[in-house]
């Protein structure tokens, strides 16, 4: 069973979610408590040690909070996570600001002791922050205790499946009491059978008898007449009625509810990069491939006299690739191999190939043949952090073999991501293994965040200094 995306990249926290369509009080909090503290803290040790703010100073403090909002909730971690995740993202973020202040050279107009001191306490804020936040959400949880009993309407396997979410479900009080279903109970499968509690024309009364919170139904679309008449019956109630739409095999990507011109509309499958998202993520691509480009430069230098020393031919191999929606894009590259394969049929690289030059084996164990990509970043092909973009030729294969293969062409395609720092590098022999790289990649898609993108970053600079699969 595959962990967590951000259990993994971030034990001590969890992305902010939206219970329908609106923030709720405990989004707000986690997604306002580190940005805010982290400005009040400079503001506040800035006055305490020079007695003044400067202008520079605001500055910094509207990049701060640029770069640490939205916050991550944290409060249904345990004290070791939520101290981990609080020094993994603080790390993130005073790497960032450090590498800023060297390439524009601004860290001449900040006072040192402030920036020491800001640097070392705002992580204990932050965590003692959050120990706060716990002690309150477990006292609000202890007065509502038992209050919360739940029924599901609907005894079939998404019934079962959302019977058992709700009840593994961390941070909810919900008491799950059992089922509504109008078949008998020996024709159920498991506990169903011995938690029936009745049939469709019973949940109302029983609703109201046992002070019923929260129903579920879980009944399928063709149910349709069905289903309203429940919502009839469950009206005359104070219970939190929830539909949970039989939609089994798709993959929902940034799934949120819209409305147009008063219609509901429910997205299945959408990009996550839209409005403030969209602006994020191409000025985040433009500052990070700008800086990594100047600070390289040297580098590419080497590697392309480097690559036409050792073998005829051209410095950089141009791919045919497919991008964003789908359209055609062309990808650079270093050449490491002394064949140029770009028509319909593109066969792999694999271990001992011997179109690979030594030279271009060492660029691509070390992946610094991919480094031309960050110029197709500043042009809009790319982005920094994304699903690899694959070869025209092995779309045409996948996109038939794999479903829901297509779904990773909804954003810009990266030059690393997700499930390259899981493994997943270098060649794909097998239909399966491509299948469990789209995987990553669609679960990439359904919970980015820019704090996300910064974490593969560092953590693909681990895998190309101490990853030797690739080839």
């Amino acid at each position: 069973m595959r962990t967590n995306l951000l259990s993994i990249l971030e034990p001590g926290g969890h992305r902010p979610t939206f219970s329908g369509g609106t923030p709720s009080g405990a989004w707000l909090a986690a997604a306002l408590l580190e940005p805010v503290l982290s400005v009040s803290a400079y503001l506040l040790i800035a006055l305490a040690l020079t007695g003044q703010i400067q202008r520079t100073d605001l500055v910094l403090c509207l990049l701060v909070f640029i770069l640490a909002f939205p916050g991550r909730n944290r409060f249904e971690s345990t004290p070791w996570n939520a101290a981990r995740g609080i020094a993994l993202a603080w790390l993130a973020l005073m790497v960032t600001l450090a590498l800023c202040g060297y390439l524009t050279s601004s860290l001449q107009y900040f006072d040192a002791d402030v920036l020491l001191g800001w640097a070392t306490l705002t992580p204990l804020l932050h965590w003692q922050s959050v120990q706060i936040g716990r002690a309150v959400l477990r006292r609000r949880e202890a007065q509502s205790q038992g209050n919360r009993k739940a029924v599901m309407v609907g005894a079939g396997p998404l019934g079962m499946t959302t019977a058992r979410a709700l009840r593994e479900q961390r941070g909810r009080n919900a008491d799950f009491v059992g089922w509504f279903d109008d078949r008998a109970g020996d024709r159920l499968q498991g506990e169903t059978g011995s938690k029936l509690l009745g049939s469709l024309d019973d949940l109302a009364p029983y609703v109201r008898e046992h002070g019923i919170k929260e129903v579920y139904i879980t009944l399928p679309l063709s149910s349709q007449p069905r289903i309203t008449q429940l919502l009839e019956s469950v009206q005359g109630t104070t219970a939190s009625v929830y539909y949970v739409p039989d939609i089994p095999g798709i993959n929902i990507i940034q799934g949120r509810l819209h409305d147009i011109n008063g219609v509901p509309v429910l997205g299945l499958c959408e990009t996550p990069f839209t409005g403030m998202n969209e602006l994020l993520k191409r000025s985040s691509d433009i500052v990070l491939a700008t800086i990594i480009l100047l600070l390289i430069s040297p580098i590419l230098l080497a590697i392309a006299a480097g690559v036409k020393l050792s073998s005829p031919g051209p410095v950089i191999f141009k791919q045919r690739r497919n991008g964003l929606d789908g359209t055609e894009i062309t990808v650079y590259k270093f050449r490491s191999m002394t064949t140029m394969d770009n028509g319909p049929v593109v066969v792999q690289a694999c271990k001992n190939d011997p179109r690979i030059t030594p030279f271009g084996g060492f660029l691509r164990r070390t992946s610094l043949d991919e480094l031309p990509q960050f110029i197709n970043v500043l042009q809009g092909r790319m982005s920094v952090v994304g699903p690899r973009p694959h070869a025209v030729a092995h779309n045409e294969l996948y996109r038939q073999a794999i479903k829901g293969y297509m779904v990773r062409h909804k954003v810009r395609p990266g030059i690393t991501g997700w499930a390259q720092v899981n493994g997943l590098r270098g060649e794909t022999q097998t239909v399966e293994k491509m299948r469990e790289r789209v995987e990553f990649d669609l679960e990439y898609l359904r919970n980015w965040s820019l704090w996300l993108d910064l974490r593969i970053i560092l953590r693909t600079i681990w895998v190309v200094f101490f990853d030797r699969e690739a080839y």
